[in-house]
C-alpha cells in the first residue's frame, strides 16, 4: 500500500510534515491522527479516501516527521496548527475534516469555533477523555513541575521487528505483517542504525491542565456540520465514561449520525482499514 506523497510546509515557526493522497482537482479532506500515531499509519485509508476525496494527513507537531518544539505541548497549539494548515490549503473553500481519538477532541473542537470552515465532520472513536475535577490540580501540577527537571528519554530498538512486537504487546490481535507495518510507521533507524520512535517523548509527560469536558461541550454546540461518530465496535476507551455522559455530550452535535464497524478496537485503522474507509466513503 502507497504511503502517499510526502510535502513540508511551514506553519506557526515549525516544519509540518504532510503525508497526501490523489490531487487538488478533488474536494479536499484533512484526517487527524491521535496520541502517539503518526500519518504514515493511515495509509490504507489514505489511499481508499483518495478515490474521491484530496487526502492530507498531516503528522502532527512532535510526531512523524513534523517539527518539534522545544516548550512541550499544549492542546490549543494543535487548534492553531490545523487553522494554519486549512489557511494554507483552503483559505476560502469549506472542507471534509475527519479525526480519530486525540485527534477527534482537536477536530470537534475546532469545528465548533470554526464552524464556516468546515462542511463535514467525521470524529473515529473519540471524545470519551474522563472529565477531570479540580482536586487533581495539586498533584497533575507538582508532577509537571518534577518532569521538567528530568530529561525525557527516548526510547530505541534493534530492528523494525523488535518493535512490531512491542505494537503486538498493545495490539495482540495484529497480525506480524500489520504489526511490521505499524512499526515501519511509527518508527525510522537513527544514525546508530537503531529504531528510534517518530514521537517526541515530551508527549508523555502529563500537563498542569485539566480536561474539564464542559467546556468542550459549550463549543460542540456551535458545530453546523454534520458529524459522523465511527466507533470501534470492540473499543474500551468508550468504557471510560458512562453511556449517558457520551449521550449528553453527543447531544450537542446538532446534526449527528452514529455507526459502529464490529470487532475493531480503538484503533480501527490498524484493525479494519476497509472497514473504516468504507463507512468514510459512504457518510462522507
Amino acid at each position: 500500500m502507497s504511503r502517499g506523497t510526502s510535502r513540508f510546509v511551514r506553519l506557526r515557526e515549525l516544519r509540518f510534515h504532510l503525508r497526501c493522497w490523489s490531487n487538488s482537482d478533488k474536494p479536499l479532506l484533512v484526517l487527524l491522527h491521535g496520541w502517539l500515531d503518526t500519518s504514515a499509519t493511515w495509509s490504507d485509508v489514505g489511499a481508499r479516501l483518495g478515490e474521491r476525496f484530496h487526502v492530507v494527513i498531516p503528522d502532527q507537531r512532535g510526531y512523524g516527521y513534523s517539527e518539534w518544539p522545544q516548550d512541550g505541548y499544549w492542546f490549543p497549539d494543535y487548534l492553531g496548527d490545523l487553522d494554519a494548515l486549512l489557511d494554507h490549503l483552503a483559505p476560502a473553500a469549506p472542507i471534509t475534516l475527519v479525526g480519530h481519538s486525540m485527534g477527534g477532541q482537536i477536530a470537534s473542537v475546532y469545528a465548533g469555533l470554526r464552524p464556516e470552515r468546515i462542511a463535514r465532520l467525521a470524529v473515529l472513536d473519540s471524545l470519551f477523555l474522563p472529565d477531570m475535577p479540580a482536586t487533581l490540580a495539586p498533584k497533575r501540577t507538582k508532577r509537571w513541575l518534577d518532569q521538567l527537571n528530568g530529561v525525557a528519554r527516548e526510547k530505541s530498538y534493534e530492528s523494525f521487528e523488535e518493535l512490531a512486537q512491542r505494537v503486538k504487546k498493545q495490539q495482540p490481535q495484529l497480525s506480524d505483517a500489520r504489526a511490521l507495518f505499524v512499526a515501519q510507521g511509527w518508527g525510522a533507524a537513527g544514525g546508530d542504525g537503531r529504531i528510534r520512535l517518530l514521537a517526541d517523548p515530551k508527549h508523555r509527560r502529563d500537563m498542569p491542565t485539566l480536561y474539564r469536558n464542559a467546556e468542550s461541550m459549550e463549543i460542540w454546540k456551535d458545530i453546523t456540520a454534520p458529524t459522523f461518530f465511527i466507533d470501534g465496535g470492540a473499543s474500551a476507551f468508550a468504557k471510560a465514561i458512562r453511556e449517558e455522559e457520551k449521550a449528553a455530550r453527543r447531544a450537542c452535535f446538532k446534526t449527528r449520525h452514529e455507526v459502529a464497524i464490529p470487532g475493531a478496537g480503538h484503533m480501527l485503522h490498524f484493525d479494519a482499514p476497509d472497514a473504516l474507509a468504507d463507512a468514510l466513503l459512504a457518510v462522507l
